[in-house]
């Protein structure tokens, strides 16, 4: 474990990557997820006229668009809520079944879990 948050080292990182997304732009929510090769992608929910992706989608296009060919972990950063279901897609279609999604809020605290 890192620390008491709840969250190991690597999905620490994760934690901290999800929340700075979010909040350099104010969205409601930011997301991170590591690849296989350990390298790390973030970004914020989009919400264009048209074009709207969740913060777990854009981070897997993020990593997908890179090369990347699985995904290890992913962290979900959002104050009231929980993993939606086209994220958790878009993280089961990179990296497989049993991924881990933690889902942290503003200051960092897991408030849920799931797997793809």
């Amino acid at each position: 474990m890192g620390d008491d948050s709840g969250l190991a080292v690597d999905d620490l990182k994760l934690a901290t990557l999800a929340r700075g997304a979010r909040s350099r732009v104010a969205a409601a929510e930011g997301a991170a997820v590591r690849d296989e090769t350990g390298r790390t992608y973030a970004s914020a929910s989009v919400s264009l006229l048209s074009l709207h992706l969740s913060a777990l989608q854009a981070a897997v296009a993020q990593a997908a668009a890179s090369g990347a060919r699985g995904i290890e972990a992913a962290v979900l950063a959002v104050d009231h809520g929980s993993v939606d279901a086209e994220g958790l897609a878009a993280v089961r279609d990179l990296g497989g079944v049993g991924v881990t999604v933690h889902v942290v809020d503003a200051s960092g605290s897991v408030t849920g879990t799931t797997r793809t």
